[in-house]
């Protein structure tokens, strides 16, 4: 476990710059929205055995927003639309929504999220942040703003007969997940796609052959990638998947880059990032 996590003058420490470089950023005017900040990237998966009714189906995956930090609250609010513009069936946000304050004004952010329009549905899962800053009030703001709990649970989409299930574990990093609790909801027919904020629980997840994607953040793809190299910044629970789209065992794996920062709020070709997979139905693997 972070130090940050077990000592609270680290803690401390962390909220007051948090403030403090927030604070300045509003001063100085640094605050506002620019399109050309985020990167939208389409991400055509295959998932065996989908239903042909579902062929098309779109999800926007968004992660590690981290409210208050370099994410003002123009910004989320043009997030949102931004993601309302790619016409999702169903929003997926994997955790991390704030960083270490959880005062009115952060909370007032996290309330943009009622304005997400998709089809469907907005379907979340909480990261390592929001638990060091109490989930129970994370997940209060969430509900009331039409956003879904996945952490640890299920929840199916339907068009008739067909079933699509989107499942959810709760932070790896501060062992929340129960995967056997979700394999114990989860329905024997219908292809099924997993959220989880840490990357790297893809070898557990994959091991379990339920799942055709799992979709993850965390790294927030290291803030910094060489080219021809990757990112030399890998952290905890996201060494092995870092960044973009990963084959393990016979599951996809998909590690979104965020659209915040934490401490340091500096990206280097590692733009904000909102991925839009468009679902087509194929064979089930016979690896």
């Amino acid at each position: 476990m972070s130090k940050t996590y077990s000592n609270p003058r680290a803690l401390i420490l962390r909220q007051k710059m948090q403030l403090a470089m927030s604070g300045f950023r509003d001063k100085i005017g640094l605050h506002d929205f620019n399109p050309g900040d985020f990167e939208v990237v389409p991400v055509r998966v295959t998932i065996p055995d989908l239903d042909p009714r579902f062929n098309g189906y779109r999800i926007v995956h968004i992660s590690d927003i981290h409210m208050g930090q370099w994410m003002s609250k123009r910004r989320i609010e043009g997030v949102v639309k931004l993601v309302n513009q790619q016409k999702p069936d169903l929003v997926a946000i994997t955790g991390d929504s704030v960083s270490y304050v959880a005062n009115e004004p952060i909370m007032e952010m996290l309330r943009s999220l009622r304005n997400l329009k998709p089809r469907d549905a907005t379907v979340s899962v909480l990261g390592n942040h929001d638990h060091i800053i109490g989930a129970e009030k994370i997940l209060e703001v969430m509900e009331d703003n039409n956003v879904i709990n996945l952490n640890n649970d299920v929840y199916t989409l339907k068009r008739g007969d067909a079933m699509l299930h989107i499942a959810g574990v709760d932070s790896v990093t501060l062992n929340q997940q129960d995967l056997d609790l979700v394999l114990e909801k989860l329905p024997s027919e219908g292809p099924a796609i997993l959220l989880v904020h840490e990357p790297d629980f893809a070898d557990t997840s994959s091991a379990t052959g339920r799942f055709s994607l799992q979709l993850s953040g965390h790294s927030h793809g290291g803030q910094m990638v060489i080219p021809g190299l990757g990112t030399p910044f890998k952290g905890h629970n996201s060494k092995k998947y870092p960044i973009g789209m990963y084959k393990v065992g016979n599951m996809l794996q998909y590690t979104n880059r965020g659209l915040g920062t934490n401490v340091f709020w500096l990206r280097i070709n590692c733009p904000p990032e909102i991925t839009v997979f468009r679902l087509q139905g194929g064979p089930r693997s016979k690896g």
